[in-house]
């Protein structure tokens, strides 16, 4: 039936298109009208014109400078009814590069004309719908100059509609800094000095230009409009009386410009124009949509700085306020309300307490975690790792609320990588040694996830892992290290030890220390994998590795010195044992004590064996080396330890 009416459509059609490819002017206007009239309206008009194929002929008219401006303005008009069409619609005009038409046409055509305006109308609907074709507008000056022009000189629908247009097309830093060189600054203060609607697309631009780039956010600090800068045009903007879509892209522009490094934290504009607007914002009896976009936006301007974090807190009933959206209905309230949480909680053990303790909000939090929308449980996850930093609730609140359980079944399904960093974040904090989570969790394969993370291209994720079997490893029993070292293998650990990332090397040698603790655990441990953790060892002290890493290396040499049978391994190799001369000479103190702790476990009286352990590292040099380092002026500091170890010599000393 639909195929019948369309031919219905083209045949009754038929005179006025034919009338399209006329030499003669007055019928090709007069088909134009008709067309125009005919597809206002009407979807169903829109598909059966781009379906017979007219659209080239139309792209044509609106191009041709020999025609008469009458009728490439009405092409363009024309153009412009059917980019207000279906989804498929604009697509069709896309796909006939109608968008690139319309930039090259922009070039050439004075700004004043109706053409101009037309064409601009007609770019904005096409860039309205997602994707925009952003490749039609090149990364040229001359292109960008002239759209800047038209944005600061043309007519205010033209004005307006070049904005929104280069909103859209401003998606990251080669695009604002191409804006910016193009003068597109000096265009936004005109607008936002306008009457509040006309702002609106200008504060878009000005958001999308600064997002994350300090130097078009210090461009934007600058410019003025009169006698008043861009900030200062925000700060009237976020005032009470402006429509609340106007006061929420106004704040917005202050949070990026200010995340951006432009205005410092305590700035009166962060301080008493953008936190205490969107605090306002995230209030009950805004509408839905403008409460998580504040929420969100918020989250943005606190997540770094704990003193904006502390004045948010108290804002105007902003956690009531939250907790309220997050019972909102709308995936994009949830999302914002929980990752304003999690920016408020970062670094306040105070704050905290009292975002857990508002309106059961850990049930918000679980239930969020399983929410099918998967933006909502990347941000409950990110709540609740900022809630687990806390001490007190992991031992309380979180045990009440078994909050691993469905963190562990969300790592376990394959989510994203942003997902997986966060979750395994929160993993870390959930398996310190206090936290009650850690039996259950490792009963539900936490060993296994976290070896498989470490293996991982992303250096975030492997850092995760290793981070989190390091917390497992710290004063667990023997069967726990055991499962740990046969799971993750000694091929990976020299993998890790090899790692590009210094933090993922750190980690790998502080999970080697908590393996080789507890006398009983070093000399199991140790009995079985002795050369690798031996070589492991030898490969850092050796290497070209930072001092702390080299700190860690020798601290799990210490570790060792301390086992009953393992400490002859190290006796047994005069490599480790000359290297340990070598530190204890070392110009950097932490290496000096770091030495100090391996020989004092290795001299100790009183231990089977300790005179001829005594014996031989004197022959070596320590006992000399323990001598120079009680003379030595910059060590005074580990005066007492040298004093305790040389003490251990018998009749060396």
């Amino acid at each position: 039936m639909q195929q019948v009416t369309v031919f219905m459509d083209i045949e009754s059609s038929r005179s006025y298109v034919d009338e399209l490819y006329s030499t003669d002017p007055e019928k090709i206007i007069e088909a134009l009208i008709a067309l125009k009239n005919s597809v206002i309206g009407s979807n169903r008009q829109k598909s059966s014109v781009i379906q017979q194929g007219i659209v080239p002929r139309l792209l044509q008219l609106m191009s041709d400078d020999c025609l008469d401006p009458d009728i490439r303005l009405e092409a363009t008009i024309t153009i412009g009814s059917l980019a207000k069409g279906t989804h498929e619609n604009v697509q069709a005009l896309v796909e006939q590069k109608t968008a690139v038409y319309l930039v090259d046409l922009l070039k050439n055509i004075p700004i004043e004309t109706k053409q101009a305006e037309a064409c601009l109308c007609v770019l904005r609907s096409i860039f309205l719908h997602q994707p925009a074709p952003v490749s039609a507008i090149p990364h040229d000056m001359k292109v960008l100059s002239r759209l800047t022009q038209i944005a600061h000189e043309g007519s205010p629908t033209a004005r307006s509609c070049t904005i929104r247009i280069l909103s859209v097309w401003c998606a990251g830093p080669p695009e604002q800094d191409a804006l910016c060189a193009a003068g597109a600054c000096v265009a936004v203060a005109e607008s936002l000095a306008a009457p509040p609607p006309r702002a609106l697309p200008a504060l878009d631009l000005l958001s999308a230009m600064c997002f994350e780039n300090a130097s078009v956010a210090q461009a934007a600090l600058t410019t003025r409009h009169g006698d008043k800068t861009i900030p200062e045009l925000l700060m009237t903007l976020v005032s009470r009386d402006k429509p609340l879509p106007v006061a929420m892209a106004a704040a917005r522009c202050l949070t990026f410009i200010h995340r951006a490094g432009a205005l410092p934290a305590d700035d009166s504009r962060v301080v008493f124009g953008a936190l205490p607007c969107l605090a306002r914002l995230c209030t009950k009896d805004m509408p839905e949509d403008i409460r998580a976009t504040a929420a969100e936006t918020l989250a943005y301007l606190a997540e770094v700085d704990t003193s904006l974090q502390r004045l948010a807190a108290i804002s105007n009933h902003l956690m009531s306020s939250l907790a309220d959206i997050v019972n909102c209905s709308s995936a994009a309230a949830k999302q914002g309300a929980f990752k304003c949480f999690a920016s408020l909680g970062a670094n306040d053990e105070d704050i905290r307490k009292r975002i857990i303790e508002t309106h059961g909000l850990m049930v918000h939090v679980v239930n969020g975690m399983n929410n099918p929308e998967p933006l909502v449980r990347l941000a409950a996850v990110r709540c609740l790792h900022s809630l687990s930093r806390s001490v007190q609730q992991l031992r309380t609140t979180f045990q009440d609320h078994c909050v691993w359980r469905p963190l562990m079944a969300l790592l376990a399904a394959a989510p994203g990588a942003e997902l997986l960093t966060v979750g395994s974040s929160t993993l870390c904090n959930l398996l310190l040694e206090f936290s009650p989570a850690k039996e259950p969790m490792l009963d539900q394969g936490a060993v296994e996830m976290l070896c498989n993370l470490t293996r991982r291209p992303e250096a975030a994720l492997r850092l995760n892992g290793i981070w989190a079997l390091m917390n497992m490893a710290f004063q667990a029993e023997q069967k726990v290290k055991q499962r740990i070292l046969m799971c993750l293998g000694t091929e990976q650990m020299f993998r890790l030890l090899a790692d590009p990332d210094t933090r993922v090397i750190m980690k790998t040698l502080g999970l080697l220390r908590n393996l080789l603790s507890t006398r009983p655990h070093i000399d199991a441990i140790m009995a079985e994998y002795s050369s690798q953790v031996m070589q492991a060892v030898i490969v850092v002290l050796e290497g070209s590795y930072p001092a702390e890493v080299k700190e860690q290396a020798l601290c799990i040499l210490g570790n060792i010195g301390d086992g009953e049978k393992a400490k002859d391994l190290i006796m047994a190799n005069e490599d480790v044992l000359r290297k340990l001369v070598d530190y204890l000479a070392h110009p950097e103190s932490k290496l000096q004590e770091a030495a100090l702790f391996v020989a004092g476990n290795l001299v100790w009286r009183g231990e089977a064996g300790a005179v001829a352990r005594q014996a031989r590292l004197a022959e070596l040099g320590v006992l000399r080396a323990l001598k120079l380092l009680r003379s030595r002026h910059d060590a005074v500091h580990l005066h007492d330890k040298v004093k305790t170890a040389l003490d251990q010599f018998n009749e060396f000393t």
